[in-house]
Formats: structure tokens, sequence, C-alpha cells
């Protein structure tokens, strides 16, 4: 549900051509390594890289909505719901790195 719900926001997100296409990159190679995680199950290492890349992308995402937010006459209504979802997937990412991290305790992480 985490990865469904993240890739949906970043898809929403990257609708307008408004962030650059680091901010796409950064979040589906993340969301790839999540699936990642998904598909062995015993991996230790997998939910470690997901865990982390979760981490990295809410500094990057801060950055990314910081740089490129338009000014306010600029603003359609389409670029107001894209940067939106952006935020939107912002806010969620801290729930999201906490469940991927009782997902690595229960892997066996220290």
């Amino acid at each position: 549900a985490i990865i469904l719900v993240h890739w949906l926001l970043t898809v929403w997100g990257c609708m307008n051509y408004m962030l650059p296409l680091s901010y796409a990159w950064g979040n589906f190679s993340v969301l790839a390594v999540g699936i990642w995680a998904i598909v062995q199950r015993d991996s230790l290492d997998a939910i470690t890289m997901f865990l982390t890349g979760l981490l990295l992308t809410v500094l990057t995402d801060i950055i990314h909505i910081s740089i490129f937010y338009p000014s306010h006459d600029l603003l359609s209504d389409a670029k107001r719901f894209s940067i939106g979802m952006a935020i939107f997937s912002l806010l969620l990412k801290p729930g999201s790195c906490y469940l991927v991290y009782r997902m690595y305790r229960e892997r066996g992480g220290e």
C-alpha cells in the first residue's frame, strides 16, 4: 500500500512538468527498490535501501518543491493540484518511513 500510494502521488505530482525530471527519477527509483523489498521478503539489504531512499527523498522533495514552486500569478488549477499532490506525498513520507522501519525490525534489523 505504501508503494501504491506514493506511486500515485508521484505520478500526479509530475503531471504538469512543473517539477524537474530529477524529482520523478528520484521518487520512481526509490519505489522500484521498494518493489524489490516486497519481492524479496527475507532480504535485509532491500528494506534497508528502501528506507534509506525514502529518507533521502524527503530531503530532495523539500528542495525540489521549494526551488520550483511557481509564483502566484503563474499558478493554474492543474499546477496547484500537481504541487499539492507532491506536497501531500512529502507529508506522508515520515509515516511511510516509520512503517518501513517496523518492517526492517521484523526482518531482523537492529
